[in-house]
């Protein structure tokens, strides 16, 4: 399909990305979402914890909402699409990724970019404890990036999964890392490698003989850390083998679930790369929209929710 010609104005105040980024993450309250927890035993021994919201009436239908890295299912852009889902009769499920609901994972492995299975078994978990007869996954930058994957790489996706939506997603791994790790992101670069220190600190503890603790007091970058721990704990040789085999990028010709992907131009966490243009062109399953404004998961917009959670429904019942 061709590009998508955007309609979002952003908040005159809002037009910087690094204003809208860190308001939308730091400052923004989404109040009034009743979530409730399950927790799910995956097939490796390993757990993972899902927040459920509802609608006030019975529904059929369910989104899946898959974080950012180091995010978790109460981070405000998680429950603003809940809560703007639920209103409008739509249940919704908020994925914590291993080691992001509170309490260290039971594995030394935990999550990366590129992992679809955990999404898979959650998928799969719904499908034989509910009755959902349609099914949307809605991600966010690494989540986006998880959903765009599983969508490309699957070959036996559900009937169930009508829709799928991406918001602010490094498409090319090692081009967002790249920005990631420019003097313009140092603080966002600084903040991630910080909590995953303090997590890998901890793994070390209960895995030792695993990773030395003075090989994590040496990672001085995103890049070292994925180096270290993230390629080697998930079956990569090393950061940038990881990054290859594990961007999206490379699946979005094979998409064949009507997918939205909404990545703004002023998003200084993503690379030229990660404006697939040439892949929407050529595959009328995905529609690629780039507001001019919108930072990394911001989009703010007047009202309660902003405008990535009402463009979501919106393409759902278009598309229809």
């Amino acid at each position: 399909m061709p590009v998508i010609q955007s309609t979002y104005k952003a908040p005159y105040f809002f037009r910087n990305g690094f204003v809208t980024t860190v308001y939308s993450g730091l400052i923004r309250k989404v109040s009034g979402l009743d979530q409730k927890r399950e927790r799910i035993t995956l097939s490796d021994g390993d757990f993972l914890d899902l927040d459920w919201s509802y609608s006030e009436e019975k529904s059929k239908k369910l989104i899946i909402i898959l974080h950012g890295l180091e995010g978790n299912a109460q981070r405000h852009y998680i429950t603003g699409t809940a809560k703007y889902f639920n209103q409008n009769g739509i249940d919704a499920v908020s994925m914590n990724f291993r080691g992001c609901s509170g309490e260290d994972n039971l594995t030394f492995r935990s999550y990366h970019s590129g992992d679809t299975d955990d999404l898979k078994e959650v998928i799969q978990h719904i499908l034989q404890t509910k009755s959902y007869t349609e099914i949307y996954l809605k991600g966010f930058s690494l989540g986006g990036n998880v959903t765009l994957k599983y969508l490309g790489e699957t070959t036996d996706i559900p009937e169930q999964i009508k829709y799928g939506i991406a918001v602010s997603v490094p498409c090319y791994l090692a081009g967002s890392a790249k920005e990631l790790h420019r003097l313009k992101n140092k603080a966002f670069h600084d903040k991630f490698k910080s909590n995953l220190k303090s997590k890998l600190l901890l793994k070390s503890q209960k895995y030792q003989g695993k990773i030395k603790e003075s090989d994590i007091q040496a990672i001085k970058t995103l890049y070292d850390f994925d180096n270290l721990y993230t390629s080697k704990a998930h079956g990569f040789k090393d950061a940038y083998d990881y990054y290859e085999q594990s961007s999206s990028l490379q699946y979005l010709p094979n998409i064949k679930t009507p997918t939205l992907l909404i990545n703004a131009l002023n998003d200084s966490f993503l690379s030229a790369d990660c404006y697939p243009v040439k892949e929407a062109k050529n595959n009328e399953n995905l529609f690629l929209e780039m507001p001019q404004h919108g930072g990394h998961v911001g989009f703010i917009d007047k009202g309660k929710f902003y405008y990535n959670e009402k463009r979501a429904l919106d393409f759902i019942q278009q598309s229809r």
